[in-house]
């Protein structure tokens, strides 16, 4: 993959499309700005039409934060956008394992190594539209296929600002592509474990249609003590996009609907889940000459649903039994968001203001004795968020200047948790938990001073994420452990301070030194250990934990993120990234058990190196090298996931203008990646060595 590491440069607000410029050297292909210098996509070797994606403009603010680049070509090469994504050090999943593997409870995104959620804390969007499951939070990324994405800008830190609930540790924000081959483009792949499938984009007239689907028969991730319990993590998805782009005096207006399903087992025999959704989106983006010249006008919608079926594991790994059966998950979501910009070159405001709502409920069956289920569940209720928002900035010289306020209100309500048993209807349970509500206020400012082939930044900058409703009322279980809800959960908010420099050149390099406070870091807290009868969660077996989502005190943290680009030759890109960050939770009264230990998932050092080599002009070879240090499974740090190192290959052959064919391989050196630890030191890993082959035909 080829990945470009910059902090962007102060300048206007370009006229065309989010970080797709216009008016450069590079004709009307698809360019990104890098190292402060505008770097173009390969030329097309084939026709190629626009449908039009109606987005703002790259914010000339962003020159001021901490910004990562990731150009087409990255994309083009991942087998997964999240697997682009976590390829920046600092950015992952909860768990170490790609979303071909990973429960999609545990698929929410972090852009630094604060603390890791399964929920996420960054806010993942898709040209302005939040792309978090209405009900959990998480993202569900074989929904998004490479594809389908034309690029992404990783902000890290940053704050709330334009962004609004969720920017927490930072923002990911995808593009869907916009420049297409005029015939379309077609990728086929197979490989080991039965991995098999496709996708493709293709333009019919003022219509973008994106698709994909994929299967693999998986492997088994548990390595010494596997036993008739353990099964393959088995997988199948598929997607399916349109977008309809229908000329518009007024300016650029973006109809799009899309749906996914996906189903998986989970790695034991009888655990599964399955996941399926709609969403839909109308967008508007114009321009004129009055107050702001500037403007998007953008509403969402999305449905969703999710089963997951849980076992309790038997001694000595040689049998499951039920535990629980989630059978739905329904839940809607809903938003609108606008934005106002002036900009006068010089400098500049924008004003915006968004609502997001979601309403959902789980449904389950639980308490497996004799053959059966004996208790039934409903739980689940209603948030909503809503804020506005203003910033200015200064462009003095060599100077950019920025500042911004913003407010919202949050509340949760209508929040229930009912259990019945089975056989008689009898109610066993009846939780009804206030109303909660409350205001946010946050602010961000920030300064940057160009140095002709450099830079210097500071910002310091506020974000803040309300839980979701998963945390708020659902419980879960994973083999013998079992995690319960909590109704009274507030916001986390997080305060920041970063100082950035860097150099452009030959050789392009940034380093970012920050400081964050988490206050309220929603955590697993263990609570008990079974064998034992606890309130409201019941029975938990032996070997396992019992876990409450809580407030638990604070999380601090610093480090230093370093990226380094060298262009060796036409022919060769180097690129060198890292992050290393020291977590450090304060639990105070709420949990003195933790105070001093590092927040569980996250990692102390990550490093990614790459290699991309064109020998000649047919042949393009990627070499990806992940390095990451040990991360604790648990909240008390007694479960330690070793360090770990990776490597990925990919070689790409143009044989004809319109076909290339490749063969990659993931985690060439079968490395022994370690992804969770059970209580009884039980130990999973992830992907093991394989090997893929696909051709891409763009007739």
């Amino acid at each position: 993959m080829v990945l470009f590491f910059a902090e962007l440069p102060p300048a206007p607000a370009p006229a065309a499309e989010e970080t797709i410029l216009a008016n450069v050297p590079c004709s009307d292909r698809p360019a990104f700005v890098a190292g402060g210098r505008i770097v173009c996509t390969p030329p097309d070797e084939v026709a190629a039409v626009t449908v039009t994606a109606a987005r703002l403009a790259a914010s000339p603010i962003d020159a001021a934060f901490s910004v990562v680049a990731i150009d087409p070509a990255a994309m083009a090469a991942a087998a997964r956008v999240d697997e682009a994504l976590t390829l920046v050090p600092g950015v992952q999943l909860f768990r170490r394992t790609s979303s071909v593997a990973s429960n999609p409870t545990t698929q929410g995104m972090t852009v630094r190594a604060v603390a890791g959620s399964g929920a996420g804390r960054a806010l993942v969007t898709l040209d302005g539209v939040p792309q978090g499951d209405p009900f959990g939070g998480w993202v569900i990324w074989s929904a998004l296929p490479p594809a389908s994405i034309e690029g992404a800008l990783v902000v890290r830190g940053a704050g709330a600002g334009p962004y609004g609930a969720g920017a927490l540790t930072g923002t990911v924000q995808l593009l869907e592509r916009s420049r297409l081959p005029e015939g379309g483009q077609y990728e086929a792949f197979a490989g080991e474990a039965g991995l098999r499938g496709g996708q493709f984009a293709v333009a019919l007239r003022d219509v973008a249609v994106f698709g994909a689907a994929q299967s693999t028969d998986g492997w088994i991730p548990v390595g010494a003590g596997r036993g008739a319990a353990d099964a393959p993590l088995a997988f199948e998805a598929s997607s399916l996009a349109l977008r309809w782009s229908p000329e518009w005096t007024g300016g650029d207006l973006s109809l799009r609907l899309a749906g996914y399903r996906e189903a998986r087992e989970s790695g034991l025999v009888g655990a599964s889940s399955r996941a399926s959704g709609l969403s839909t989106s109308a967008t508007l983006t114009g321009a004129s000459p009055g107050i702001g010249n500037e403007w998007r006008l953008q509403a969402w919608a999305k449905a969703s649903d999710f089963e997951n079926s849980s076992v309790a594991v038997g001694a000595g790994r040689a049998f499951t039994t039920p535990a629980s059966v989630q059978f739905g998950t329904p839940a809607i979501g809903l938003g609108v968001n606008a934005a106002l910009r002036h900009n006068t070159g010089d400098g500049g405001w924008e004003l915006g203001a968004d609502v997001r709502y979601a309403d959902g409920e789980t449904r389950e069956r639980f308490r497996y004795m004799a053959g059966a289920f004996t208790r039934g569940r409903v739980a689940g209720g209603s948030q909503y968020v809503a804020g506005i928002y203003g910033e200015a900035w200064r462009v003095s010289g060599d100077w950019l200047l920025t500042g911004g306020l913003r407010l919202d209100r949050w509340a949760s309500f209508d929040g229930e948790r009912g259990e019945r048993d089975l056989a008689t209807s009898a109610t066993t349970l009846d939780l009804r938990p206030d109303d909660a509500d409350g205001l946010q206020p946050t602010a961000r400012a920030a300064v940057r001073r160009d140095l002709g082939e450099g830079f210097l930044r500071a910002a310091a900058y506020t974000g803040f994420r309300p839980p979701t409703l998963n945390e708020l009322h659902r419980p879960f279980r994973v083999g013998n452990d079992i995690t319960e809800a909590n109704a009274g959960l507030e916001p986390e908010v997080l305060y920041g301070l970063e100082f950035g420099v860097g150099g452009e050149g030959a050789v392009d390099w940034s380093a970012t030194l920050f400081a964050n406070r988490l206050e309220g870091a929603v955590t697993n807290v263990t609570i008990g250990v079974g064998p034992g009868v606890f309130p409201v969660a019941g029975f938990v077996p032996a070997g396992g934990v019992l876990r409450q989502r809580q407030n638990a005190g604070d999380v601090d943290a610093w480090g230093l993120e370093a990226d380094l680009g060298w262009a060796v030759s036409d022919q060769l890109r180097l690129t060198l990234s890292g992050a290393w960050t020291r977590a450090e939770v304060d639990g105070g009264s709420a949990a003195p058990q933790l105070t001093g230990l590092r927040p569980a998932q996250t990692p102390e050092l990550a490093i990614s190196a790459e290699a991309v080599w064109t020998p000649v002009a047919p042949l393009t070879l990627r070499l990806a090298v992940r390095h990451e240090g040990d991360r604790f499974d648990d909240d008390l740090n007694s479960r330690v996931l070793s360090a770990a190192t990776s490597a990925d290959l990919r070689l790409d052959w143009r044989v004809t203008p319109t076909v290339d064919l490749y063969v990659a391989g993931d985690n060439i050196t079968d490395a022994a990646v370690e992804t969770a630890q059970t209580f009884d030191g039980i130990e999973s890993y992830d992907q093991p060595r394989t090997v893929r082959v696909g051709v891409v035909w763009r007739p």
